[in-house]
């Protein structure tokens, strides 16, 4: 059974002030019950590893030389400016896969030795990136 007048006798005390150090403002003394995050960083790490990726898709020898005919043959008619739409793998900065990227525009450049492709919009695209070419000339 407890006691209700155990504190009778220091319930109406006053309340001790420190000498040396200044009252807590309202906020001060509220932060110090605010919530503690213990992992901090670790709702971006479950984030990030939720987020989804695409595989890189690997074309066959058929495929490949499908679509350096079609690149060829889109170089050849380079003063005519067709409009091509190309699809292209875009490799993930941050972890394994990727996604497919599909962009319009006119081939204003092709860098033989670094088998890259430069849009008139200035889009760079590794030609062993591309899975996919659409042109009016075909």
């Amino acid at each position: 059974m407890t006691d209700i007048h155990r504190y009778d006798e220091i319930i109406n005390l006053p309340r001790h002030v420190s000498e040396k150090h200044p009252p807590l403002g309202k906020e001060s003394y509220a932060a110090q019950f605010s919530p503690f995050e213990s992992l901090t960083g670790y709702e971006d790490v479950v984030e990030e590893a939720a987020r989804a990726t695409d595989n890189r898709v690997y074309l066959d020898e058929d495929e490949k030389i499908r679509l350096s005919e079609m690149l060829t043959e889109i170089l050849k008619h380079s003063d005519d400016k067709p409009e091509v739409t190309i699809t292209y793998f875009v490799a993930d900065g941050k972890k394994d896969g990727g996604k497919f990227a599909t962009v319009k525009g006119t081939i204003k450049k092709y860098r033989e030795f670094e088998n890259k492709i430069i849009l008139d919009d200035g889009t760079v695209i590794a030609t062993e990136d591309i899975t996919d070419i659409k042109c009016d000339l075909f």
